[in-house]
């Protein structure tokens, strides 16, 4: 009997863990994470600052110094030219005002694969 019981017992108290246990987050809630995390440091003055030099459709207050940042799947289809251009857009233009995020280590390359994923949004 009592072999019975603690059988009872663990398998309720398996059944009320595996419960308890949060689910894994989806696909699309990780890419959404990222992006609103990208968005965060890109708007941050202190991080990306983006906004200092690019219009961007939810932003405050943009600059005007670099192009609008609009429609980007569609200018940049390959994801990855977008992040070297983030990472180092001298590399492509040597005259570019644009700062090397990447190669001056002014972002983390985390930090990069973030912003990059909110700005092919954008």
């Amino acid at each position: 009997m009592r072999k019975m019981v603690a059988a009872f017992v663990t398998a309720v108290v398996c059944t009320l863990g595996a419960l308890m246990v949060p689910a894994a987050p989806s696909m699309a809630e990780e890419a959404q994470s990222a992006v609103e995390q990208g968005k965060a440091i890109a708007f941050d003055r202190k991080g990306g600052n983006c906004l200092a030099c690019h219009m961007i459709a939810t932003g405050d207050l943009p600059g005007n110094i670099g192009p609008p940042l609009v429609a980007m799947a569609q200018r940049f289809p390959d994801k990855a030219k977008l992040r070297a251009q983030i990472w180092d857009a001298t590399a492509i233009n040597p005259h570019s005002a644009m700062p090397p995020f990447g190669k001056n280590r002014i972002l983390t390359e985390e930090q990069i694969d973030l912003v990059t994923e909110f700005i092919y949004v954008q």
